[in-house]
């Protein structure tokens, strides 16, 4: 695969800026031709993107895939609801693929099963919209990122904030140096939350396939903290909130700056208030260093600082103020001359969940019938998540991780943590 070098190299096409559609005006599909489409992993987040694909017309359901038999029977309703047609339920993603010839696959599995499903939807002819983040770790990726490629596929990663119209308006902002010199960059996510609880592993309950459900992830018990909607505070298949939220953010400062990656990554933390089954870190803090600014990281389940009171979001201090880019809340510029006012970027976004899926399939059609890459690209996700690995891989190691944008340099036990067996009969994929 060619490696990701040049780091300076600026990406001055439409779909990185986004700036081209800072209005974002809906498109609608310029052809008649009714796609066919196939959902592999039909929960909460998985059934919000399909609502989307569905109501954007020229979709036609032809299967769902979920190892948890509730889940499949829910998403099917739906789509009967919205459609008038039952799709046909698979419990294999394999068999979803081969048997349906899809032309579009959206994957929307736990993050230990994103890159098998959609290397093999990428092999079988499917265009692909892939949930953040593209992988658990980044060998991972880079297959992903591979077949993508030499398949010519399109593969549109879920981060929806490049088409929120308040942070196309921000970026925009910044871009145009209203900011100022922007030298020091932080983002964060502070949501107060209790302590937690043991809870006690269990028999898997009826018509969920746990086996199936770990797939190449270490065999474990069943238990109601995993699943459903637990998995991304377990290690074994996600990488915590750094692993979830941070890749929404992460890609924010990938949209806005030149530089492609961080030169060296260092992360520390722990659970200091977690007391329940969960392994991944409550509380965590990394610093990435690129070559004209910091980047910092934060979690932590404490209430945020009394003088920036956003829970979640990115900072951009600049030497003219400083710009939060946030979510539910919009964007705010916040200006070092006392005398001059705020400046707000309202919030544009849809339910339920407060998100902009809606954009993103448009643009992911567009996409798929021009040939060219969408606006949230699968290198912009691989980029993205590879920050997210790399500080936690740092928080592993205990130590800096210096990054040449393709490989760890000079540690071979932190290179080794860019990739983990798999459970057998799962092969990684190369």
């Amino acid at each position: 695969m060619n490696r990701v070098i040049p780091r300076r190299r600026f990406l001055k096409d439409a779909t990185v800026s986004g700036l081209a559609a800072s209005t974002f005006p809906l498109i609608k599909s310029s052809r008649q031709t009714t796609r066919s489409l196939v959902l592999i992993g039909s929960g909460w987040w998985g059934g919000n993107i399909l609502r989307e694909a569905v109501q954007a017309g020229n979709i036609r359901v032809v299967g769902i895939c979920d190892v948890d038999q509730s889940a499949l029977q829910s998403t099917a309703e739906a789509v009967q609801d919205w459609t008038g047609e039952r799709p046909k339920w698979y419990t294999d993603y394999r068999e979803c693929l081969q048997q349906t010839q899809p032309d579009i696959a959206i994957i929307a599995t736990p993050d230990h099963w994103h890159a098998l499903p959609t290397i093999a939807a990428i092999e079988q002819g499917a265009h692909v919209y892939i949930e953040k983040p593209i992988s658990h770790t980044i060998d991972e990726g880079k297959a992903i990122l591979r077949a993508a490629r030499e398949r010519k596929r399109v593969v549109q990663v879920g981060t929806h904030r490049r088409v929120s119209p308040h942070n196309i308006e921000a970026m925009k902002f910044l871009r145009d140096g209203k900011a100022g010199k922007v030298a020091s960059v932080k983002c964060f996510v502070n949501y107060g939350q209790g302590a937690g609880e043991i809870v006690e592993d269990a028999e898997p309950p009826d018509g969920l396939d746990w086996d199936m459900w770990l797939g190449p992830a270490p065999s474990r018990p069943y238990n109601q903290r995993i699943h459903p909607r637990g998995f991304r505070q377990f290690l074994d298949f996600a990488n915590g909130t750094i692993g979830d939220w941070g890749i929404h953010w992460f890609d924010q400062v990938l949209w806005w700056t030149e530089e492609r990656f961080p030169t060296s990554i260092y992360s520390s933390g722990g659970r200091f208030v977690k007391s329940d089954n969960t392994d991944a870190p409550d509380t965590q803090q990394a610093i990435f260093t690129f070559e004209e600014f910091t980047l910092t990281w934060e979690h932590k389940l404490c209430t945020p600082n009394a003088n920036e009171s956003a829970n979640v979001g990115s900072y951009f201090y600049g030497t003219e103020g400083t710009l939060h880019i946030g979510w539910r809340d919009g964007a705010t510029f916040y200006p070092k001359q006392k005398s001059q006012s705020n400046i707000h970027f309202a919030p544009r976004l849809n339910e339920p969940d407060h998100q902009n899926i809606k954009e993103l399939w448009s643009d992911f059609i567009q996409a798929v019938e021009q040939g060219s890459n969408p606006v949230c690209d699968i290198e912009h996700g691989y980029l993205a998540t590879n920050m997210s690995l790399l500080a936690m891989i740092s928080y592993h190691t205990g130590r800096q991780i210096n990054w040449d944008g393709d490989q760890i340099i000079g540690d071979d036990q932190a290179s080794a943590l860019m990739r983990r067996p798999y459970r057998q009969p799962w092969i990684y994929p190369d």
